[in-house]
């Protein structure tokens, strides 16, 4: 992969939350036109570190480069260049409820570009296409299922054309049928349009369905990185214990004893 493009490129990348370290030394690159999956259980890093890769979080050392610059050191005006060439795909859709789907997905459009309203409306009805949910536009979102839902935030992610789409655990909540339709989605999206994906998630099944590349993530390093096979494959007993989902293992979730409960509960 040395010899392809790199997209964003993560050097030493350090954040602690307290005295909690989140991130712990992360080097890592993405390269232009993969799909490159993020994986680990809950509260190893990963969407902190996507967080990281977006520019809402600021690392306590360590860079980002996106485009040759090191984002972490932008000013909020000079990093607005940079957003506009990537789209975000949150877990729960994140739509304006007050807001038709044709007005969720033109928000982007309205703010960055001088197009005519007219041409925004083509470029709707061409992106609901992609999605499979044309002819959807003037619905609320109180009025669509989850999965129609995760497909408008789709939609919406890829309105101004990005090089790059990140998704924050794009099938969470959904049911196998529904999860597997986004996935699809994700794959043809990213081949069809040639984007570069960033995919978080824990969902075993659509990390075997979508991934060229794979990161897994525990206590806050890179324990794994490979193609899906190198992974499948791994030696490394905690790296198996996540993909078999087996409750016992190295990565305990539980205390023992009178530290049981307390853990439970939280």
């Amino acid at each position: 992969m040395e010899n392809k493009e790199v997209s964003i490129e993560i050097k030493d990348l350090v954040k602690s939350f307290g005295d909690r370290v989140v991130l712990n030394g992360i080097n890592l690159k993405v390269y232009k036109g993969e799909t490159l999956v993020i994986m680990g259980g809950s509260g190893c890093g990963k969407s902190t570190l996507l967080r990281h890769m977006i520019g809402t979080h600021r690392p306590d050392s360590g860079s980002v480069i996106i485009k040759g610059k090191d984002i972490t050191k932008l000013s909020e005006s000079e990093f607005d260049k940079i957003r506009k060439i990537y789209g975000m795909v949150f877990q729960n859709a994140a739509l304006y409820d007050s807001m038709t789907v044709k007005e969720n997905i033109a928000l982007a459009l309205r703010e960055h570009t001088k197009l005519a309203p007219d041409i925004i409306d083509i470029i709707i009805k061409m992106k609901l296409e992609l999605v499979g949910l044309r002819g959807f536009e003037n619905f609320m979102p109180s009025e669509l299922s989850g999965g129609m839902r995760r497909r408008v935030g789709l939609a919406r992610a890829i309105s101004m054309d990005p090089e790059m789409v990140f998704y924050d655990e794009p099938t969470a909540g959904l049911d196998p049928i529904v999860a597997g339709v986004i996935d699809k989605l994700i794959l043809d999206l990213s081949k069809k349009l040639h984007i570069t994906s960033i995919v978080v998630t824990h969902d075993m099944k659509s990390v075997f369905s979508i991934a060229d590349r794979v990161v897994m993530l525990y206590e806050g390093k890179i324990i794994a990185e490979g193609a899906m096979e190198d992974i499948k494959n791994s030696a490394d007993p905690r790296v198996k214990q996540f993909i078999t989902g087996s409750p016992d293992g190295p990565i305990q979730f539980f205390k023992s004893g009178e530290g049981y409960l307390e853990e439970l509960t939280k």
